[in-house]
């Protein structure tokens, strides 16, 4: 499973990632980022996730884009035992492209070609 954030440069982008818990038991899970641009992802709502019997909850994953090249990093799930339970572990793989450039701003100047 790949989560693509793709969007202009500079501009922040904002995934949900949806867990359904289909037990009739509460499953929580630990979010870790991991990966050569982990740094640049970020969990705004916290990395644990609680999902009661039968319903389902999400993961809000924020990305920066910085620069021209793709970033790449990895969102682990880890399950933690709630009353003798625990989930499977999920993984995610995080990809980055930028679709477009906005300018900061726009500078004319005159200046000659060369000079003799």
């Amino acid at each position: 499973n790949t989560i693509e954030f793709a969007g202009a440069l500079h501009a922040t982008v904002v995934k949900q990632v949806r867990l359904k818990n289909p037990s009739n038991n509460t499953l929580m899970y630990n979010a870790i980022l991991l990966g050569r641009d982990a740094d640049d992802f970020s969990l705004p709502k916290g990395n644990t996730v609680t999902i009661a019997p039968m319903k389902q909850a999400f993961v809000n994953v924020e990305f920066t884009i910085r620069f021209l090249h793709p970033a790449e990093a990895v969102l682990i799930l880890i399950s933690n035992k709630v009353d003798g339970i625990e989930g499977a572990t999920l993984t995610f793989s995080m990809k980055s492209e930028v679709k477009h450039i906005e300018p900061v701003g726009i500078i004319r100047c005159k200046s000659p070609c060369y000079e003799l």
